[in-house]
């Protein structure tokens, strides 16, 4: 029987190298699934896919290399000049975050420089007022970055253990309405202070209500003689919690017990 003849080996490249050429191509592609779900923005993962279809093609023209590596078109891998990108991305967003965190720096300080000049612009005016008005022995007068701070001693305005205005303090009030009027448009509010001696009786249960009360009867007073928008003046009662001295003397408890009005710049204005 006469022999077969041997056929000849196929011509191209082998067979492995189309297996090889998929692997490279699912590697690829699993490399781009993972960096999309990472926290670089769109900007630059829109350069290093350029970089990845310039570079990392199994076709001939991805004939190219990252920096000075070797050719790639082969499917020679450089996965390890990518710490490279990544450092340099990770280097140029922690500048930028850095910059960001230092204008919103720069913004807050300048606000509130600004802020607490026009605060000590406003306190300025009403010392000149109460001395004119023959009243600053009667009130204290201190700002900050949000309010100009008015304090009266509450044994002017009120008798012990009473929240009414007494007769001979309602001639104060109606001066400091007169100082308030100039501020129409900005929020006021009025608190009122205790010292930590505990009351109860039945019309004040504590502290903290009888404070409300001393705070609601002034404002209430100053609605009625000033044309202040009434939603815009405020009272609240803070009993002994925030107290100014110290409550183990008389006259620290004389001093805690006091009322406040907050003249709110501009700046702090929120309706």
């Amino acid at each position: 029987m006469a022999r077969k003849k041997q056929e000849d080996a196929p011509k191209g490249s082998p067979a492995w190298m189309n297996t090889f050429s998929d692997l490279m191509n699912l590697l690829l592609c699993f490399f781009v699934l993972l960096f999309s779900m990472s926290t670089v923005d769109a900007q630059k993962f829109e350069q290093v896919v350029a970089s990845l279809q310039s570079t990392f093609s199994v076709l001939p023209a991805g004939g190219s290399s990252i920096q000075q590596g070797q050719l790639i078109s082969s499917g020679v891998s450089q996965l390890k000049d990518f710490n490279i990108f990544f450092e340099q991305f990770e280097s140029e967003d922690e500048e930028q975050k850095a910059k960001d965190e230092q204008e919103e720096k720069d913004v807050k300080e300048a606000y509130e420089e600004k802020a607490l000049e026009e605060s000590e612009e406003i306190a300025e005016k009403i010392e000149k007022q109460t001395e004119s008005y023959g009243i600053s022995d009667q009130i204290e007068v201190d700002f900050n970055a949000q309010y100009v701070l008015l304090t009266l001693n509450g044994a002017l305005l009120f008798d012990s253990g009473k929240s009414e205005i007494r007769e001979d303090a309602y001639p104060l009030v109606d001066k400091i309405g007169a100082i308030l009027s100039n501020y129409k448009g900005k929020i006021i509010e009025i608190e009122g202070h205790t010292d930590n001696v505990p009351i109860s009786n039945d019309k004040y249960a504590n502290n903290n209500v009888l404070s409300m009360y001393r705070a609601l009867s002034v404002a209430d007073y100053i609605r009625e003689i000033t044309d202040l928008e009434a939603g815009l003046l405020k009272s609240s009662g803070r009993g002994e919690y925030v107290p100014i001295a110290d409550n183990s003397t008389p006259e620290g408890r004389a001093r805690n017990r006091r009322v406040e009005v907050k003249i709110y710049n501009s700046y702090s204005t929120n309706y």
